[in-house]
């Protein structure tokens, strides 16, 4: 996203970021390293919503990212879209639940801002922070398309059940350029409240009380990412989101943050060479 300079505090806010990027690299290291089946489990019951679906269990849940991503002054972003629900895993391994996406489906809206360290994200590393995210979870059935009209994200889903809402806590996203000066990847982690909808207790089966506070993370690569004048849209990005029942400290997140953006740029350098 290309964003006119940023402010000075917010300068003063990022550039200790860049300065710890040993830390983060340790950081980010250890959240690679971490096991899946570390994860805490969930159950999931469709059909207590009304839905075409059986139980199922799972302890990871990935997502497809169709999202706007606006530019605004002083290096401000807004950001509205869908995330919908594309498989699960469970200790590692990758499933899909019987119907999902076929019989009925999950998706969820999304909206938020932040504000980044500035510059041209396909000329330079650039970091930021989210200060606002608001989502609800819906359920549906039947199938379920997700796009674009222009730049604006669309949904086909038909006679949505909310199942859940929350919003942030904390989180932090990161730009790495792809290279030709045109393109870069993105990404972004976040904590969020998560309150289960009126009456959809059922749906959130086990635990109970079901947790109130779910993780999230997206990466999406340069081909996901179609700049535009004024920002950039990101179709069919890859993401994920578990739960859990402690919350990091915000600039956990800006550390790992910035050691994927290491990460990325040394893995991309390799890529590059070979």
């Amino acid at each position: 996203m290309t964003s006119s300079s940023s402010s000075s505090s917010s300068s003063s806010f990022f550039k200790p970021l860049l300065q710890r990027s040993g830390m983060a690299l340790a950081l980010a290291a250890v959240c690679a390293s971490a096991s899946a089946d570390a994860l805490p489990q969930f159950t999931f019951n469709p059909a207590a919503a009304g839905l075409a679906g059986a139980a199922f269990t799972g302890d990871n849940i990935l997502i497809s990212n169709y999202s706007s991503v606006l530019s605004g002054p002083g290096g401000s972003f807004t950001e509205s879209g869908y995330l919908s629900f594309s498989a699960l895993q469970l200790g590692g391994s990758t499933f899909t639940p019987a119907g999902l996406n076929s019989s009925y489906g999950m998706y969820i809206a999304f909206s938020g801002s932040g504000v980044t360290s500035g510059g041209n994200p396909a000329q330079g590393i650039t970091f930021g922070a989210l200060t606002s995210l608001n989502y609800t979870m819906y359920g549906y059935n039947g199938p379920a398309s997700f796009g674009f009209s222009g730049s604006t994200p669309t949904e086909t889903a038909s006679g949505e059940v909310v199942l859940a809402s929350g919003s942030l806590i904390s989180g932090g996203v990161v730009s790495i350029p792809s290279g030709d000066g045109v393109h870069f990847t993105p990404s972004a982690a976040a904590s969020l409240t998560f309150e289960v909808a009126p009456g959809q207790g059922g749906f959130f089966q086990l635990p109970a009380p079901f947790f109130s506070q779910a993780i999230t993370a997206f990466t999406n690569t340069s081909s996901q990412v179609s700049p535009m004048a004024g920002g950039f849209l990101i179709s069919q990005g890859g993401g994920s989101i578990n739960f859990t029942a402690a919350v990091p400290e915000p600039e956990t997140y800006l550390l790992m943050l910035a050691g994927l953006a290491a990460l990325t740029f040394v893995a991309r350098r390799r890529s590059s060479k070979s």
